[in-house]
């Protein structure tokens, strides 16, 4: 990268090699962001979005990371780092369902250690780590703030109780943006949570039936499933500075499922 490369805001997005994260990483580098496209094991997709944004004039590189794994994720910050010479954002996005659903009573050990791992201690560590890159960028003067956006989902509150690890992840993911906003906040960091609702991605396409059923019954008031575009500017409007004096903020894109009707 030539120097004048640096003086483009840089963001991480986690698990962008497909659905949300995906969306979000093609939105960020149209708007001039340059982009660290993360992927775990799908390379081809990673460098398919990589190559779009590069097509449209953006900045992009795939890097490789199990965000479960301190050492990868250790890694993936140097490399981050190494490709764009700053870290102005984080969005923690790569998360998993369970392999198999199964009622909370049968429910096995390795099941929520997985999901717990990628969904919950990854993101915790890698903030932690991303956190402490800022604020050494922030006293240097590289960067002028910091954000950190992690994205939750609506199973933070509403129960399903065939994938039970699933909604404890999520729902410490909640209180997890709630920590490090409080932490972080008058260091010029703002950390925030985005809340989706039911986004049409492969990972609710599994029961595409049931929420075709529960949308045309009154799911949400907006009625209709919701587009990774949606999230994207979402997490977009944040990063764009929009919100100065709010910390760990929740963004709810769910079409209004979480307002209680009666």
């Amino acid at each position: 990268m030539s120097a004048s490369d640096t003086t483009r805001r840089s963001v991480l997005v986690t698990g962008a090699s497909r659905g949300i994260g995906r969306a979000i990483a093609r939105t960020l580098g149209a708007q001039g962001w340059s982009v660290g496209v993360n992927y775990n094991s799908n390379a081809a997709a990673a460098e398919e979005i990589v190559a779009e944004i590069r097509a449209r004039g953006g900045q992009a590189c795939a890097l490789q990371g199990d965000v479960s794994d301190n050492a990868q994720r250790q890694a993936l910050v140097a490399a981050h780092r190494a490709a764009f010479h700053r870290f102005d954002a984080l969005v923690n996005n790569a998360g998993v369902a369970p392999e198999k659903r199964a009622d909370v009573l049968d429910a096995t050990e390795a099941s929520f250690d997985r999901v717990l791992n990628i969904n919950l201690k990854g993101p915790y560590f890698l903030t932690q780590q991303v956190a402490r890159t800022m604020l050494e960028q922030l006293r240097a003067g590289t960067i002028p703030e910091g954000f950190i956006v992690n994205i939750g989902s609506l199973s933070s509150y509403a129960v399903s109780t065939n994938r039970g690890e699933y909604c404890v992840s999520k729902a410490g993911l909640s209180m997890m943006t709630q920590v490090y906003a409080a932490r972080l906040a008058g260091e010029k960091i703002q950390v925030h949570e985005v809340c989706p609702g039911v986004i049409d991605t492969d990972m609710a396409g599994a029961a595409k039936a049931k929420y075709d059923k529960l949308f045309a019954e009154g799911l949400a008031p907006i009625e209709r499933w919701g587009q990774g575009d949606d999230v994207a500017r979402c997490v977009a409007a944040i990063l764009s500075g929009a919100f100065p004096y709010s910390a760990g903020q929740v963004f709810h894109v769910d079409g209004g499922y979480h307002i209680r009707r009666i």
